[in-house]
């Protein structure tokens, strides 16, 4: 089972390596990757579940950190190519692939994650959710701020989608905000000025 387990975390970091493809239709050449977009999501849905009040946080970065796992495997889908043909059936079983021999009580419980987080049929499936959306305006956001005007689209279609009324406010708050807004106030310079 320790091979299972090792080959599973090389695996993994396939995820390092593939890069979103939806941004290539807004002109972006060298995007985020999944794996990127999972850690900043986690972080977000931890957030998010705290500002709602009544969900697990903890359950929620679970889903988080799993929710895109199979794409390790399957690669990255824009919605374009999703009008064609949707890759879910193949992510479901890429994802269950992966779980198999590394240990029931992992299989089990990710399995459970990665279920309700797609059917959002809990408060933490729709937070997980939520989150996974707005991880994607907020870098629909600073491609926006970088001159990429077309990725705008998924700034808008994010805003439509949102559940929670925490995400609903940080999309409100963030339409207004630069992404480098930031580290305005914590810049300090160094020098001296020369009498």
């Amino acid at each position: 089972m320790n091979k299972n387990i090792v080959n599973f975390i090389f695996e993994l970091n396939q995820l390092k390596r593939i890069r979103h493809s939806g941004w290539q239709l807004a002109g972006v050449k060298n995007s985020d990757t999944v794996a990127e977009h999972m850690l900043r999501a986690a972080q977000i849905g931890y957030i998010l579940a705290i500002m709602e009040g009544d969900a697990n946080p903890e359950k929620v970065v679970a889903m988080l950190i799993i929710h895109d796992n199979a794409e390790a495997r399957t690669g990255d889908q824009n919605k374009v190519s999703a009008r064609y043909y949707s890759n879910k059936e193949a992510e479901e079983k890429a994802f269950n692939e992966q779980l198999e021999n590394i240990g029931e009580s992992i299989e089990k419980k990710w399995i459970a994650y990665f279920k309700e987080y797609k059917d959002r049929n809990t408060k933490e499936g729709i937070i997980a959710k939520d989150a996974d959306w707005l991880e994607q305006a907020f870098q629909a956001k600073e491609y926006v701020d970088l001159g990429y005007q077309s990725a705008q689209n998924w700034i808008d279609n994010v805003a439509k989608a949102l559940e929670t009324e925490s995400a609903k406010r940080l999309i409100k708050e963030m339409k207004g905000i630069k992404f480098t807004d930031w580290w305005k106030d914590l810049k300090k310079m160094t020098y001296k000025k020369l009498k």
